[in-house]
C-alpha cells in the first residue's frame, strides 16, 4: 500500500502555469504506474495524464496534451505535473493516484488502486 499526498495547487489565471507535486510513502513508490486525475463540479473524475514505473512511458488525455507534462522521481518517492497554457476548464480537484495497471489503461477509465485527498486548482478567465 501507498500514502500519497498532493500539493502545488492553486488560484491562476488563464495562460498561467502550475506545478503540481504528489509525495508517496514506502519503499515500493516504483513498483506503480503514477497518474493525475482531476474531478470537476458535476463531472466524473477522470485521469488525464500518467506514468510508468520507470518513467520512460507517459501518457496523456487529449485535453491536456500538449499542455501537461507528468515525470516521476523515484529516488524521492514524488510525482509531478507540469501544467502550461491553463483554461477556464483545468479547474478542478487534481488528485494523485498509484495502480498495478499500466498507466495506459487509467486515461481510458480504469481507476487506479490508491489515492491521494486531492488539491484544488481554479483557472480564472
Amino acid at each position: 500500500q501507498v500514502q500519497l499526498v498532493e500539493s502545488g495547487g492553486g488560484l491562476v489565471q488563464a495562460g498561467d502555469s502550475l506545478r503540481l507535486s504528489c509525495a508517496g510513502s514506502g519503499r515500493t513508490f516504483s513498483s506503480y504506474d503514477m497518474a493525475w486525475c482531476r474531478q470537476a463540479p458535476g463531472k466524473e473524475r477522470e485521469c488525464v495524464a500518467a506514468i510508468s514505473r520507470s518513467g520512460i512511458s507517459t501518457y496523456y488525455a487529449d485535453s491536456v496534451k500538449g499542455r501537461f507534462t507528468i515525470s516521476r522521481d523515484n529516488a524521492k518517492n514524488t510525482v509531478y505535473l507540469r501544467m502550461n497554457s491553463l483554461k477556464p476548464e483545468d479547474t478542478a480537484v487534481y488528485y494523485c493516484a498509484a495502480g498495478y495497471s499500466s498507466g495506459t489503461y487509467y486515461i481510458r477509465g480504469v481507476k487506479p488502486d490508491y489515492w491521494g485527498q486531492g488539491t484544488q486548482v481554479t483557472v480564472s478567465s
